[in-house]
């Protein structure tokens, strides 16, 4: 059974390990969180601000230790058209408004529903995503010679290396500094962190929506709000998960829920984005030896030290580092053993995991894909227990119908069909030893066929309910569930 981490336990266990992964975290950070603001239409700044404030909140209130959450790539392509139609001052409502229904949806205790996702599905989540994260890299090679790939490759190799000879150090955070360290005395023409954007020294600083405090604005935000809040707590419970399976623990989802919730509402009046747990991120975490709370604050703190102090050292990071680390990312994050089982798992599970990973990557939606997934893993699940099957064995007097299979609403119909009522003899047995009683649908069935055979002076005997299927049935009666 998985260990729950409590929060007094999330914090200085792992000391050491947890303040190099999250500086390697913070530095990652910094391109994509630009990236990411660059797709909504804001300033790079209001990317940078949410993962700050994002990281420093969930490392508090977050239920998953250890997990990285901050802007993402996912809610900025939900609010992109607000952005352009009516501002970034309705970005900043919307991401509060989200924040404040994500901690309803954590009160309500919602996160368990993340238990509902199959095998297949989650799977099919982390091999699209390990897609994703390689396909957003390729941009970063566009009009760039071998240098760049150099970089990429030598990144690679220290990364590879470098846990060989010691694991003291996180080796994605030496390969950052060897290769950036490199390109700035060589004075190596390549695309670098400040050709992503302009980043400023400033301190985020408290700000109030500026927005009419109306219905029509409500009306406006709501619909971006509730799709910001449903897709960033799908994603982060569905990171928990992973990481959940990864280090061996478990987590609190509902107080993920409310921690993510609260951590959108702080960077809404912070000039921050709406953002969620990032898997890619939290993948380096992990691969970095990052396990506690400790590791997600040092990411946030490190990352505003690094806005703030270090402005300047950052711009020359050449992306060819940053590029190699999450290329890592993609090669440990794939799940490569589902490709060699695809012949021995069920048809239907094979087909779910695909059809969630082309979904995801055609779309570059994991909401969509996962839901997809979800829809075909139910229909799949209801053809399988929606087979029922009567096997009948006659003799002069008696004719027993021994059923197998589920009873409920779905199969009645098929239930009541399959009996042959006019050439039964004057006894009839039906025997549920392998068939269990669900509901009052399944109820109504029986009372149904009873009352054709009691019209035909048939007598019908029931035998083999099981102690649940019998309370049912007693306790909706067969005289007032036949449907008449």
């Amino acid at each position: 059974m998985k260990q729950i981490v409590s929060y007094n336990n999330g914090w200085f266990s792992n000391t050491r390990s947890d303040i190099l992964s999250g500086m390697t975290v913070a530095i990652a950070l910094i391109p994509e969180a630009i990236a990411f603001s660059i797709l909504a239409g804001v300033s790079p700044m209001v990317g940078l601000y949410a993962s700050f404030c994002i990281a420093i909140v969930t490392a508090f209130a977050g239920g998953r230790p250890g997990m990285i959450s901050a802007a993402t790539g996912a809610m900025a392509l939900l609010v992109g058209s607000l952005v352009l139609s009516h501002g970034i001052e309705y970005l900043f409502a919307a991401t509060v408004l989200a924040g404040i229904l994500q901690i309803v949806m954590g009160l309500l205790k919602l996160g368990r529903f993340i238990t509902f996702l199959p095998q297949p599905v989650m799977t099919g989540f982390v091999n699209a995503l390990a897609i994703l994260i390689f396909m957003a890299q390729l941009v970063h090679f566009e009009g760039q010679g071998w240098i760049m790939y150099a970089l990429v490759a030598l990144t690679l190799v220290i990364i590879y290396t470098v846990p060989r000879i010691t694991k003291a150090v996180p080796s994605a955070l030496v390969a950052i500094v060897v290769v950036s360290v490199l390109s700035i005395v060589l004075g190596l023409d390549v695309r670098t962190v400040g050709d992503m954007g302009t980043i400023t020294s400033a301190l985020p600083v408290f700000h109030l929506p500026s927005l009419p405090l109306t219905l029509d604005t409500l009306l406006i935000i709501l619909p971006y709000s509730l799709s910001l809040a449903v897709v960033g707590l799908l994603e982060s419970l569905m990171t928990a998960t992973l990481i959940d399976d990864i280090t061996g623990t478990g987590s609190d989802k509902n107080r993920e829920a409310k921690g993510q919730g609260l951590a959108n509402i702080v960077t809404g009046f912070f000039g921050g984005m709406a953002g969620c747990a990032m898997i890619g991120q939290s993948m380096v975490n992990m691969k970095s030896g990052g396990r506690t709370r400790l590791s997600t604050f040092v990411s946030g703190i490190f990352l505003l030290f690094l806005i703030l102090v270090l402005g300047d050292v950052v711009k020359q990071i050449p992306m060819g580092a940053l590029v190699g680390v999450m290329i890592m990312v993609c090669i440990s994050t794939f799940e490569w053993k589902s490709l060699t089982s695809l012949r021995r798992v069920p048809l239907s599970d094979a087909l779910v995991m695909v059809v969630t990973v082309v979904t995801v990557v055609a779309t570059d939606n994991l909401s969509i894909g996962v839901l997809f997934g979800v829809l075909l893993s139910a229909l799949s699940f209801a053809w399988k227990i929606a087979s029922l099957q009567l096997n009948v064995h006659t003799t002069a007097s008696v004719t027993t119908y021994r059923v197998s299979g589920q009873l409920f609403f779905g199969t009645t119909s098929h239930f009541v069909n399959e009996f042959m009522y006019d050439s039964d003899p004057a006894q009839v047995i039906i025997d549920f030893s392998r068939s269990h009683v669900w509901d009052q649908s399944a109820v109504g069935a029986i009372a149904k066929t009873m009352d054709k055979y009691a019209a035909l002076g048939t007598k019908v005997t029931l035998t083999g309910l099981n102690e649940e299927s019998a309370r049912l049935v007693q306790r909706v009666g067969l005289s007032s569930s036949g449907g008449h």
